[in-house]
């Protein structure tokens, strides 16, 4: 993964104005020295820069070593059904991610990679709570048949990922590499995206699934960032 450092002669210590953070690290509360930071990543990666709307947003995790997770990512008891665990291989073909992969994916869409979408499947209400920086926001109601029209259908497989229709056949030879997130492993929107897309006949290989989601994401600290001009949900 390539990161760009600044350069220490032309500042030691750097403040990098961000878009308003949630719950994770928030980069723009305060001055941090980008050299020396004490909660990395990885040993080799200790941030990210994410251009995100004309500016930059800090992807990092949190350095105060007493922080916990804020709720409601803090919960662990859900009502199950609706919200039961999925499982690690959510479909023949369609790869797991962990952290470190969809960070990968993060920094091919900061460089400016068209081939790549990295969408939050959630309801508005949840994304209001933060995203992760570079996500979009599609929720599952517009690829899911209980709520789309088959023609709003369409003109997301063409419009956004990039499928071509021809005499009323799909051809998805193009498409971009979609890569899903929802809250959590308890969490059936992200699935209910992929699953759908699959009977659609979109490849499973151009489709990956961060499986921890926003629970996992704010469990070790990381970045997040609010979305502006959020619609509301086509769902009733």
């Amino acid at each position: 993964m390539n990161i760009s450092f600044i350069p220490p002669a032309a500042a030691a210590v750097y403040l990098i104005w961000a878009l308003p953070a949630a719950h994770a690290a928030d980069p723009s509360e305060d001055l941090f020295d980008l050299q020396a930071l004490s909660v990395k990543i990885t040993e080799a990666l200790p941030y990210v820069e994410v251009p995100l709307r004309g500016e930059t947003v800090l992807l990092m995790r949190r350095q105060d070593p007493g922080a916990t997770v804020d709720a409601p990512y803090d919960k662990t008891a859900r009502p199950c059904p609706p919200y039961c665990v999925q499982p690690m291989q959510l479909a023949p073909g369609v790869e797991t991610l962990g952290e470190l992969e969809v960070i990968d994916y993060i920094e091919r869409i900061a460089a400016g990679d068209p081939e790549v979408l990295l969408i939050d499947s959630r309801t508005v209400e949840w994304v209001r709570r933060g995203t992760i920086p570079g996500a979009i926001h599609l929720p599952y109601t517009r690829l899911d048949p209980q709520y789309a029209s088959p023609q709003q259908i369409a003109e997301t497989l063409q419009l956004e990922f990039g499928a071509v229709s021809s005499d009323g056949l799909w051809n998805f030879e193009g498409v971009k590499t979609l890569v899903f997130f929802c809250n959590g492993a308890w969490c059936g929107q992200s699935p209910t995206n992929i699953k759908a897309l699959l009977g659609f006949g979109y490849p499973a290989n151009r489709i990956k699934w961060y499986r921890g989601g926003m629970q996992a994401w704010e469990a070790l600290g990381l970045t997040t960032v609010q979305l502006s001009g959020l619609a509301e949900d086509q769902a009733p």
